[in-house]
């Protein structure tokens, strides 16, 4: 009887979780950075609308500026995988703050992007050995795919379907104690329950692909295509 009632708990709370909204949507007390990526052209810094100070720096190979009717983005180059040199341009980075660690907390991210390529790291936070954990979306395939590893686990899930398709998406990757949640356009996509544990890592967010790569041994799969805005949010 247990475990029903707490899937039908963590089902009910992931349902305000994976809502679709904008940026400014999030619920303030509980805004941890929100990136609405409307830098112009050439600026080197994303600001953080959120109100916490957490601004990125702008690599000088990612496109500011991006207009797609209302839209106003950032885009990202393919680059071929796992093929030196790395391209640290590619990538905005924040540095590292405990707003952006899980920590014990339940915590999403969510991303509005675009894409027709199947390959790249969307945002992470730590890589797959760092001490302390790490989280990511990524989009293996062209399908969206969430990843939490913390002290009591890992929980990865990957959308059943594909999403690099050309039109815009939001995807939301929620991480709760009772479960990790997947969601794409307001309509949850995957899901499994457990608990993770602590996250807690001393890595800054890295947002169009990994930061310790050499594109020999670890691949920096850098992403291609458009984002539009970033939030993270944690309770």
């Amino acid at each position: 009887m247990g475990k029903p009632r707490t899937l039908a708990a963590a089902t009910a709370l992931t349902c305000l979780l994976t809502a679709v909204a904008g940026p400014a949507r999030a619920a303030a007390d509980h805004v941890m950075a929100v990136w609405p990526m409307d830098e112009s052209p050439g600026d080197t810094w994303m600001a953080d609308a959120g109100g916490r100070g957490h601004h990125g720096r702008i690599g000088p190979e990612v496109g500011t500026g991006l207009t797609a009717g209302p839209t106003v983005g950032y885009r990202f180059d393919r680059l071929e995988p796992d093929t030196p040199p790395t391209r640290p341009g590619h990538l905005v980075v924040v540095a590292d703050h405990p707003d952006l660690d899980p920590a014990e907390r339940d915590f999403a991210v969510t991303v509005r992007l675009r894409t027709s390529r199947k390959f790249g790291n969307v945002i992470q936070k730590g890589q797959a050995t760092v001490p302390g954990g790490s989280w990511k979306v990524q989009l293996p395939n062209g399908r969206a795919t969430c990843t939490y590893r913390g002290s009591r686990g890992t929980i990865e899930l990957i959308a059943p379907y594909r999403i690099n398709d050309g039109a815009w998406h939001v995807v939301r990757c929620v991480r709760l104690r009772a479960g990790v949640f997947l969601s794409i356009d307001g309509r949850q996509a995957a899901a499994r329950l457990g608990w993770t544990g602590t996250i807690d890592n001393d890595w800054p967010v890295s947002i169009g692909g990994k930061l310790d790569c050499d594109q020999v041994k670890v691949g920096c799969d850098y992403y291609a295509g458009d984002l539009d805005w970033i939030t993270v949010e944690a309770v």
